[in-house]
């Protein structure tokens, strides 16, 4: 098959173009998210990647577009990377700066290749940050949060993919040139180009999948609505006493609760108390018998959990729980009944659809008396869950 520079590079523009349209639609619609505005980011670099390539393909005397493309294409990838480490709640200073500076790179080496830098001006730079950046995108796929969602392993295996062809692009570039025959009719832009397009719309899907999990659409808010709001506020809008904490006070809870319990040498276990369905129930019966589930699961939970524990926020569909127990073997009997009686209590609901409910526990003999290290191995240990009646079989509440 004969295919122009030109024709391949309009359609991949096209297929990434669309994929970022679709992606960035879906971003405006939901709440807002760190980890959907990175991702929105990396899918805004595609097309402007492909469209300076474009634009040098037509007018050789734009050199400076193939400057902004590999910044844009290497920005891409390395998005990727950073909206998944956003996901695992990992620090971001330095992936950020990290990111930055890889797009810098990639325009400087071809800045300073200057208008005689030719086709293939910084495309060692570039093949490089690709191949590095790519490799930290699927080791952060594999751990976490996302380790324990199958859908992220898809895109860790196409961005591995992904980086042994750039790899490999380095390495004939570096040996044979890019005049070589094999890099011509394998790894040249064309290729290249087909490469991007699977990425591309693996990508879209796992993208969007991973963050319907973590942000409802407008029509299906947490039942506390914005940030701040008292109580009291959240009883009105609900229509009942929640007892379910906004973010901010259960944090600051927490972090007196553990300061009193250092004081005694207690034992402080914090549940986090995930469903990960609402987004398929809104989706396949309407955000009102989403609406329904969420209030009876919510009300389930502070039900079963100890009477003095305090019950908080932790997103749309995330709750985190906080008391003293005895010992391990108490804080597992916490979560079990947190989990059978959720179960129990939403084969109550009329016409409920059952969703999959995942409870983690952390406790401070393995985490210390941090109240960040204690939440964030409590959602790792809720996520992915077993079916709901089953989601405390495997639970280890030693282990994060």
């Amino acid at each position: 098959m004969d295919l122009d520079l030109t024709s391949v590079l309009v359609m991949t523009a096209l297929t990434v173009s669309v994929s970022g349209a679709v992606f960035i639609t879906d971003t405006v619609v939901r709440r807002d998210d760190a980890v959907g505005r990175i991702w929105a980011g990396a899918f805004l670099a595609g097309p402007l990647a492909l469209l300076a390539f474009l634009v040098w393909a037509q007018e050789r005397s734009a050199w400076w577009a193939v400057a902004v493309g590999n910044a844009a294409f290497v920005s891409t990838i390395s998005m990727m990377w950073l909206g998944c480490r956003r996901y695992n709640e990992r620090r971001m200073a330095v992936a950020a700066a990290g990111v930055v500076a890889g797009a810098v790179l990639a325009a400087g080496a071809v800045l300073v290749a200057g208008p005689d830098g030719g086709d293939w001006a910084g495309a060692r730079t570039m093949y490089l940050l690709l191949t590095v950046f790519g490799v930290l995108g699927c080791v952060e796929c594999l751990r976490g949060a996302l380790r324990a969602t199958r859908v992220a392993w898809a895109l860790a295996v196409v961005l591995m993919l992904h980086s042994a062809f750039c790899l490999l692009r380095l390495v004939v570039f570096a040996v044979a040139g890019p005049d070589s025959g094999f890099f011509e009719t394998w790894l040249s832009t064309i290729p290249a180009s087909f490469v991007t397009v699977i990425l591309t719309i693996v990508a879209l899907v796992t993208a969007s999948v991973l963050r319907a999990g973590r942000v409802p659409v407008r029509g299906l808010r947490s039942l506390s609505g914005a940030r701040g709001r008292t109580a009291a506020e959240m009883a009105r809008a609900t229509g009942a006493d929640s007892g379910v904490l906004v973010a901010e006070q259960f944090w600051i809870a927490l972090q007196g609760l553990l300061t009193r319990a250092s004081w005694h040498n207690e034992l402080v276990a914090v549940f986090a108390v995930r469903v990960d369905d609402l987004q398929r129930i809104a989706t396949a019966f309407g955000t009102e018998a989403a609406a329904d589930v969420a209030r009876a699961w919510r009300q389930s939970v502070r039900h079963h959990v100890p009477a003095a524990a305090r019950v908080g926020e932790d997103g749309p569909s995330a709750l985190l729980v906080s008391t003293v127990v005895v010992s391990a073997a108490d804080a597992r009997r916490a979560a079990e009944r947190i989990s059978q009686g959720a179960f129990e209590d939403l084969r109550t609901v009329p016409g409920a659809v059952l969703p999959t409910v995942g409870v983690g526990v952390a406790l401070t003999d393995d985490q210390g008396w941090d109240a960040a290290a204690l939440v964030a191995c409590a959602r790792a240990a809720s996520v992915g869950g077993e079916a709901i009646a089953d989601a405390a079989d495997g639970l280890d509440p030693t282990r994060p």
